[in-house]
């Protein structure tokens, strides 16, 4: 069943855009039968599961860490995480970088921005953005290379709002872009969407998608 959802997603997501599954609460044995469909990009949102599930599933699965990340918990994942989508200050944008270093890596990151109704999802808001991307020397963050921006839309129905935020995001993106990473080919990616806004998503410039439920059914909180 899993396998038959995944490919179901995947035929709706076009070439460029990365299909993150979120396996978040669920099972190592329904990533297993992802993985062996073909799916590689796993996200988790809490570091002791993260830490928990790369240990005990195969070594070339590129793990995501899309869930608010203390700075205390960084070292646990900072040896193998693929992307922290994440980073929403700069104390945990230089502690990222400190354990890179240590582990003599360059971690992958997306800065979180917040540009919802819900004042209940973390992230920057648009003026913070702007402000941290000024106020720091992004060369000499040598142990972390931020690959773009990641936001959520508001949970509601009106897809025109839906739009409109995701239509935010991108142009931040486009912004940051030129005013900071025009001669860098890494700062690539805009991660937004989820199971039921992801096609919205990619028509505003999504190029990853972060998809679980419709891949994995919903958890049942109460077993």
């Amino acid at each position: 069943m899993i396998a038959e959802n995944l490919n179901a997603i995947r035929a709706t997501v076009p070439a460029g855009v990365e299909l993150i599954a979120i396996s978040k609460t669920h099972p190592a044995a329904f990533i297993e039968e992802a993985y062996a469909a073909g799916q590689r990009h796993f996200g988790e949102n809490k570091v002791q599961e993260l830490t928990a599930k790369a240990a005990a599933l195969p070594a070339d699965i590129r793990w995501h860490m899309i869930g608010h990340l203390q700075t205390n918990k960084v070292k646990y994942i900072a040896p193998f995480v693929h992307l922290v989508h994440s980073v929403d200050s700069l104390k945990l944008l230089q502690v990222i970088d400190k354990e890179a270093r240590k582990c003599g890596r360059t971690i992958d990151c997306l800065l979180e921005v917040h540009v919802a109704q819900e004042q209940t999802k973390s992230g920057l808001a648009p003026d913070q953005l702007r402000s941290l991307l000024d106020s720091i020397d992004l060369h000499a963050l040598e142990g972390v290379r931020i690959c773009g921006l990641m936001g959520m839309a508001s949970f509601t129905d009106d897809q025109a709002q839906v739009r409109d935020e995701f239509r935010q995001i991108r142009r931040l993106f486009d912004e940051a872009k030129q005013r900071h990473f025009a001669s860098a080919p890494h700062f690539a990616e805009v991660s937004m969407g989820m199971s039921g806004d992801y096609q919205i998503a990619i028509a505003e410039g999504a190029t990853m998608v972060r998809v679980g439920s419709s891949i994995f059914g919903y958890r049942n909180y109460n077993v």
